[in-house]
């Protein structure tokens, strides 16, 4: 298995952890050095869509894809809150669906766009007390978790089959809860809300594959939304002295991300004959090396 990102389509009902141990499993039938491997960024069972897997090397670039713009599609069913946010829950909150029009659900969506502190829900992979939310939710216990500051960078209907549901698209930054979405969306109007379906359709420039298939991506197709460098073998040799490089040289992205999209604040790419050798950063007007990624991606 070649170190590398890898697209592949998660399909409703696996958990995302069930994927990655498909690749671990493949990964031990061949002999020699295991690779880490590890997704990167969860969908909910009953989710389904685009899942990133890292593999070797790549897995120390999991902390960048966090603040990447990432697309879903959910269909919201109206009339109903539930405790998990989606159709699996118990009823919570149930409320009158008779007066919703797309008007009304254009008027209510639009104060979530921006920045906002979310809440996420009790079954969410938010930790407490070092133990994921849902593990404490299915014993029963109350999990109350503290809100997030989250980012929703554009959201609109689709389509409507009122007063029953919704479809819905958006793109957000990491870190934000469709179901919660749909939750606070559900409030607002006094009617209660929940998710049926969530389809994550792309990370960044990744796109959701067809079921059954994966993409891989390495070189320059890591990052893109970064700068990059390209290194001499003087420079490498500079870099592993823990001393600075001229930032002249230095190349835009090879993908713009949406126009108003929050700067991740992303490393400059540094490459050394064609491989991805490190990622370095700019300070004083120099670049100097971040992170060393042996042998290159």
């Amino acid at each position: 298995m070649t170190p590398g990102l890898y697209s592949v389509h998660k399909p409703v009902g696996p958990t995302s952890f069930s994927v990655v141990q498909s690749f671990l499993e493949e990964a031990r039938a061949v002999p020699g050095k295991r690779l880490p491997i590890c997704h990167g960024g969860t969908l909910d069972p009953f989710a389904e869509g685009l899942l990133l897997v890292l593999v070797g090397q790549t897995t120390r670039l999991f902390e960048l894809l966090h603040a990447v713009p990432k697309t879903y599609e959910a269909d919201v069913v109206w009339g109903t809150e539930t405790d998990t946010g989606d159709l699996h829950g118990k009823p919570v909150l149930q409320g009158d669906v008779a007066r919703l029009t797309p008007g009304l659900l254009d008027a209510a969506l639009a104060p979530f766009v921006g920045w906002h502190e979310q809440v996420p829900p009790a079954t969410s992979a938010k930790k407490v007390g070092g133990e994921p939310a849902y593990r404490k939710a299915h014993r029963g216990e109350v999990v109350e978790l503290p809100p997030s500051r989250v980012y929703l960078h554009s959201a609109r209907w689709l389509s409507h089959e009122l007063p029953r549901t919704s479809r819905l698209t958006l793109t957000c930054r990491g870190g934000y809860y469709v179901r919660s979405l749909a939750r606070d969306v559900g409030r607002a109007l006094g009617c209660g809300a929940h998710l049926s379906t969530l389809r994550r359709t792309a990370i960044g420039p990744w796109s959701d594959p067809a079921p059954g298939t994966r993409v891989g991506s390495q070189g320059r197709a890591l990052l893109p939304w970064a700068r990059v460098r390209p290194l001499t073998d003087l420079e490498v040799g500079e870099l592993r002295r823990e001393r600075s490089i001229p930032l002249s040289g230095t190349l835009p992205p090879d993908w713009r991300l949406p126009a108003g999209f929050p700067d991740p604040a992303a490393p400059v790419r540094g490459f050394h004959q064609g491989r991805l050798t490190f990622l370095l950063r700019e300070r004083e007007g120099a670049l100097w090396s971040d992170t060393e990624l042996r042998g290159g991606l």
